[in-house]
C-alpha cells in the first residue's frame, strides 16, 4: 500500500487571494488589501516609505480587492472541488472579517456567518475544511497602532480571535493551522507579520521579535484549541527550503546547514517546544532582545503542535564562492543560486520533484510528527483554445512527478503523511506579484492582470486528471 485509504486529497486557497469583497459585510481593511498597487508591483520589495505610501494613500489597481470573488461564488467553486473528489479544502479565515480593526470589543457577526456557510457547504459535499488562522493577513489598524507583530499587544488579540473561531466552528473544522509560512517574516516582514521596518540595521532583531510573539500566540492558540475542541488537530506551517551545496567544498555544505537551520528554527519551537541551542547562542552573541514574557518558555514548551504542514515549490543551491553566488534565481521570494541541473518555470522557480521527497524525509526525521503538504503547484500562463479547452499538460507533468516523489516518501521511506492540498485549486491573485496570469488552478477564472473578464469558471485538462488521481488514491497518475 502507498497512500493510506483515508489520505486527504484536495486543494488550497487563501482568503485574501480568492475572496474579494474586501470591505463587504463589515470587513476591515487588511494588510493584504494595500500590498499590490499594480500588476507585478509588491510594495514589500521596495522600502518602508513605499509601504507607508500604500497604506496612507493607496494608488493604482489593487487586484485582491475583488480577487476572483470567491466570497460570492464559493458554492459554485466548492461544487467543482467536489466534482474532482476533494476530501479536504484548505482555506484561511480573514482575521479582519472577524475583528475588522483587530482589537474590536466584539466580533463581526456577518464575518462569522460567512465562514459558517462556507464550512457548511464543504461538509455538505463531504469535504473537510483545513483552516489557517492567519495567512499573511491582519487589520491594517494593527500595523498603524502597534507595528504588527513587533508588539506583544497582538498576542492576546490573536488568542481572543482564535478562541472565537474555535468555539464558533467546533465540530465543523477538524484541522487547523496557526500561521501560514511563519518563517517568511525573515524575508518579507510586512507580508509575514504586518511590520514596517524603517531602519534596515534593526531588521534582524525586529524580525526575531515579531516571530517570537507569533510563536507565543501560536502556542496559546494550540492550548485554546485543545480546551475548546479536543477532537480537532492543530498544526504549524513552514515554507520548506531544500538547498543543495553548489560544490563539494565543505564551506558550501556548512552554508547549506546554516540556511536550513534558520529556515526551520521557528518550526523547531512550534513542534519541539524550545529554541535550538545554536539560536540561543546567536541571540546572546548579537544582543538580540526578544522582549520575551516571564511565562513564554513554559507556554512554548507545553503547547506543541499535533502535526507539521509545509509548502513546497522549488529548491535552490548555496555557495560561498563570490563568482557563483551572484547567479541568483528569479521569481522566488527566497532567491537562492540557480541550480544548472534543473529546469525552471516561467517565473524562474526551479522544478525539482526529488526535492519534495527530500523535504518530506528531512521534516519527518526532524520532528517525528505527522506531516501535511499544504501547498505545491506550478504557476504558469494558460492559453484558452478556440474551443474553450485549456491543455495544461505542463501542470499535470509537474504535479504527477511531485506526487510520485511524495508516494515514494510514504511507501519506501515510511513518512507519515496525512494529506496533500495543491496550490491553488482555482486560479486567483498571486501573492508575490499581484498577477492573475500566474495561474496555478485546475479551474480557469476569466480574469486578466488589469481586472478585466467575466470571472466565469471553466475546467482545465488538469481538472479531469486530478479527479482520476483522487479516485485512484494516487495510483492513476
Amino acid at each position: 500500500m502507498s497512500f493510506p485509504k483515508n489520505f486527504l486529497w484536495g486543494g488550497a486557497t487563501a482568503a485574501h487571494q480568492a475572496e474579494g469583497a474586501y470591505l463587504e459585510d463589515g470587513k476591515g481593511v487588511s494588510t493584504c488589501d494595500v500590498v499590490h498597487g499594480g500588476k507585478g508591483r509588491l510594495a514589500e520589495f521596495a522600502d518602508a516609505k513605499a509601504i507607508r505610501a500604500n497604506i496612507d494613500n493607496p494608488q493604482g489597481y489593487f487586484p485582491e480587492h475583488e480577487a476572483v470573488d470567491f466570497y460570492h461564488r464559493y458554492r459554485e467553486d466548492i461544487a467543482l472541488f467536489a466534482e474532482m473528489g476533494f476530501k479536504v479544502f484548505r482555506t484561511s479565515i480573514a482575521w479582519s472579517r472577524i475583528f475588522p480593526n483587530g482589537d474590536d470589543a466584539q466580533p463581526n457577526e456577518a464575518g462569522l456567518a460567512f465562514y459558517d456557510s462556507l464550512f457548511d457547504e464543504c461538509l455538505k459535499h463531504g469535504i473537510k475544511p483545513l483552516v489557517t488562522l492567519s495567512h499573511w493577513e491582519m487589520a491594517i489598524n494593527l500595523t498603524k497602532k502597534y507595528n504588527g507583530w513587533e508588539s506583544r499587544e497582538l498576542i492576546p488579540l490573536f488568542e481572543r480571535y482564535a478562541k472565537t473561531v474555535f468555539a464558533r466552528y467546533k465540530g465543523k473544522v477538524k484541522y487547523w493551522l496557526t500561521f501560514n509560512e511563519i518563517n517568511m517574516t525573515f524575508h518579507v516582514p510586512f507580508l509575514g507579520s504586518g511590520m514596517i521596518v524603517d531602519d534596515p540595521a534593526e531588521k534582524e532583531e525586529l524580525c526575531y521579535r515579531a516571530c517570537h510573539n507569533q510563536l507565543v500566540a501560536s502556542a496559546l492558540a494550540v492550548k485554546a484549541c485543545r480546551e475548546i475542541d479536543p477532537d480537532a488537530k492543530i498544526g504549524c506551517m513552514v515554507a520548506s527550503l531544500v538547498a543543495y551545496p553548489y560544490s563539494s567544498r565543505p564551506e558550501d555544505t556548512w552554508a547549506k546547514l546554516e540556511l536550513e537551520r534558520k529556515n526551520y528554527c521557528l518550526t523547531d519551537v512550534q513542534a519541539l517546544g524550545v529554541y535550538p541551542a545554536w539560536l540561543k547562542k546567536y541571540f546572546a552573541r548579537n544582543n538580540i532582545d526578544l522582549k520575551a514574557g516571564a511565562d513564554d518558555e513554559k507556554i512554548l514548551r507545553e503547547n506543541t503542535v499535533d502535526f507539521v504542514a509545509f509548502s513546497y515549490y522549488s529548491t535552490s543551491a548555496v555557495s560561498t564562492d563570490p563568482e557563483v553566488a551572484g547567479n541568483k534565481g528569479i521569481g522566488n521570494i527566497f532567491g537562492g543560486i540557480k541550480n544548472p541541473g534543473l529546469k525552471s518555470s516561467e517565473w524562474g522557480w526551479q522544478i525539482d520533484p526529488l526535492g519534495l521527497r527530500i523535504a518530506l524525509n528531512f521534516t519527518y526525521n526532524r520532528y517525528r510528527k505527522p506531516l501535511f503538504v499544504v501547498e505545491n503547484g506550478l504557476g504558469a500562463k494558460d492559453v484558452v483554445e478556440a474551443d474553450g479547452s485549456i491543455n495544461d499538460d505542463y501542470r499535470i507533468e509537474y504535479l504527477r512527478e511531485h506526487i510520485k516523489a511524495m508516494k515514494t516518501a510514504v511507501e519506501v521511506d515510511g513518512v507519515e503523511l496525512w494529506g496533500y492540498t495543491t496550490w491553488g485549486c482555482i486560479d486567483f491573485i498571486s501573492a508575490s506579484t499581484g498577477e492573475m496570469s500566474k495561474r496555478y488552478g485546475f479551474i480557469y477564472v476569466d480574469r486578466d492582470d488589469e481586472g478585466k473578464g467575466t470571472l466565469a469558471r471553466s475546467r482545465k485538462k488538469s481538472f479531469y486528471w486530478y479527479k482520476g488521481v483522487i479516485e485512484s488514491n494516487g495510483e492513476q497518475l
